[in-house]
């Protein structure tokens, strides 16, 4: 290990506290996730404001900025590791500012969509530079860690987001939600151009080039873990996605409960967080896999359990909230591993690495995701088969990455690629 590299592990973010780091971090995460989860309780009003034709093309508000904030993952990452975080963020956190501001003018469903997909796209720095950041400070355990804290602080952010919308309509148009986006996005810039330092390490930054750019590509897509962990995330995060693009149907349309909304949806999310902060307790002594693949078979269980009520015509608005809660348990303790794993053999290019597995985990999954949404039928029967279906095959995936072996403490060969983990 370098002098430089041993400098950053005794002192990886300088001038930040670690608590003010994770803040930051979970900061720059929430960015996305209010994007996603404050307009939800707005859909209908969106929808009749602007002439979205039905209520499943709503699901087009949240589609399209994710496929935004996916697709422009591919970009960041290489700029990232040239140009180094900071920069990169900060512009990614203006644009941010601004679309956010243009999609709450928005008179007409085509211009929402172009400024959501916008939106997306500005935010999208936020997601690879979050990772890019925490890895070039932290690997393995500690790295798993960091994230569970950050997403703790988080996870704030699904569990208060829609009720933060639902409060603002009270008083405000719609339009006002966006406006609070803005006035975040540049809350945000601020303290990072203030107080977040750089982190890209001399050695690893690296010329932006088509051959430098191709080499990256090949080593992020040459491990074995890292292309097993990122497909398993993506078809968890495609679960995920489906929900949330129902989630406001499902209350209305299916139990005929909107005013529970707001608050079945912060309970499941709740639940999510308590698993993130079980996660960052005990990750250190157990281990990524044993974690992740314990809690992957809790939820198939789960989902599986939830399908059976559904289609036996059994469903109700609480039994929904209890299994839905513990899904979301099981998923809190899956995400957050999965994606260190995905990870952990790329630190020397974290940046192209973190955009692969962003632009795969995010597109993918917010396909499948609209693919379950579309799907919704008056009942959630399509929602927990998606569920179960996404969860078995990411179980599929896990095991022939891990060649047949689940709940191993470590796995040999995940140091890096070049030690052979592919």
């Amino acid at each position: 290990m370098s002098t430089l590299h041993a400098t950053a592990v005794a002192s990886p973010h300088p001038g930040m506290g670690f608590r003010q780091f994770v803040a930051l971090i979970a900061a720059i995460m929430a960015v996305n996730a209010l994007a996603v989860d404050t307009m939800l309780p707005a859909l209908p009003q969106i929808g009749n404001s602007i002439g979205i034709p039905t209520e499943n093309a709503r699901q087009w508000v949240v589609t399209a900025y994710l496929l935004g904030f996916g697709v422009a993952q591919i970009v960041y990452g290489p700029l990232a590791d040239h140009f180094g975080r900071k920069p990169v963020l900060l512009v990614g956190l203006a644009a941010y500012t601004i679309f956010s501001l243009a999609a709450g003018l928005s008179i007409s469903f085509e211009m929402m969509l172009v400024a959501r997909v916008l939106q997306g796209i500005a935010a999208a720095s936020s997601r690879v530079l979050v990772i890019s950041i925490v890895r070039d400070c932290y690997s393995g355990r500690k790295m798993a860690r960091v994230m569970s804290l950050a997403f703790i602080v988080f996870l704030a952010v699904p569990i208060l987001a829609p009720s933060i919308g639902q409060i603002i309509m009270l008083v405000l148009p719609w339009r006002a939600i966006f406006v609070g986006l803005a006035l975040f996005g540049a809350l945000v810039f601020i303290w990072a151009a203030l107080r977040l330092p750089e982190t890209l390490h001399s050695e690893d930054r690296v010329a932006t080039s088509v051959a430098s750019i191709a080499h990256a590509f090949r080593l992020t897509l040459s491990s074995r873990i890292a292309v097993g962990y990122m497909l398993g995330q993506t078809l968890m995060y495609g679960a995920l996605v489906g929900f949330i693009n129902s989630a406001e149907q499902i209350f209305v349309d299916v139990f005929e409960a909107p005013r529970l909304f707001t608050t079945i949806f912060a309970l499941a999310a709740s639940f999510m967080g308590l698993s993130s902060l079980l996660n960052a307790r005990i990750v250190g002594r157990f281990g990524t896999r044993v974690i992740s693949h314990t809690a992957l078979i809790g939820y198939i269980l789960v989902s599986a359990l939830h399908a059976t009520v559904a289609i036996s015509g059994h469903e109700t608005l609480w039994s929904f909230a209890l299994l839905q809660s513990c899904m979301m348990f099981c998923f809190g303790l899956v995400g957050p591993n999965f994606g260190s794993m995905a990870m952990e053999p790329l630190g020397h290019v974290a940046g192209t690495a973190s955009s692969v597995q962003g632009f795969v985990s995010t597109v993918g999954g917010a396909l499948v995701g609209f693919y379950i949404g579309q799907h919704f039928d008056g009942t959630v029967i399509p929602l927990t088969l998606g569920f179960t279906l996404c969860s078995a095959a990411a179980l599929v995936v896990v095991l022939v990455t891990e060649k047949g072996k689940l709940l191993q403490p470590t796995a040999g060969g995940i140091a890096s690629v070049a030690d052979g983990g592919h």
